[in-house]
C-alpha cells in the first residue's frame, strides 16, 4: 500500500478560496512588526495566505484584511510594497 501524502491546504484571507500552500502567497507579519512576502512559506511569524492574483490583493486592500489578520493597523504604505512586490513576480 502506498502512503498518499497529504498537501497542505489553506484558505485565501480575501476570497476565501481553498488551495495547496504553494499556489497561494503567505504574508507574514514578524515579531518586529515587519510586513513582508514570504517567498520559502518558513519565515517566522503570523502568516496570513492570500491568492496570487494582482486583484485579490487589491481587494486586501480595499477591505483592510490583513488589518484583521494581523490584529493590527497596516499602513497603506506596506500594502503598497506588496502591491509593488506581487506585481514584480508577475512578470
Amino acid at each position: 500500500m502506498q502512503k498518499i501524502k497529504k498537501v497542505p491546504q489553506r484558505k485565501c484571507i480575501v476570497c476565501q478560496d481553498r488551495d495547496s500552500k504553494k499556489e497561494l502567497m503567505r504574508i507574514v507579519k514578524n515579531k518586529e512588526g515587519e510586513i513582508f512576502i514570504d517567498l520559502s512559506g518558513k519565515a517566522n511569524g503570523r502568516g496570513a495566505y492570500i491568492c496570487k492574483s494582482v486583484e485579490c490583493l487589491q481587494k486586501a486592500i480595499k477591505t483592510k484584511a490583513l488589518n484583521k489578520a494581523f490584529k493590527m493597523e497596516v499602513s497603506d504604505e506596506v500594502y503598497e510594497k506588496l502591491l509593488a512586490e506581487l506585481e514584480s513576480y508577475e512578470k
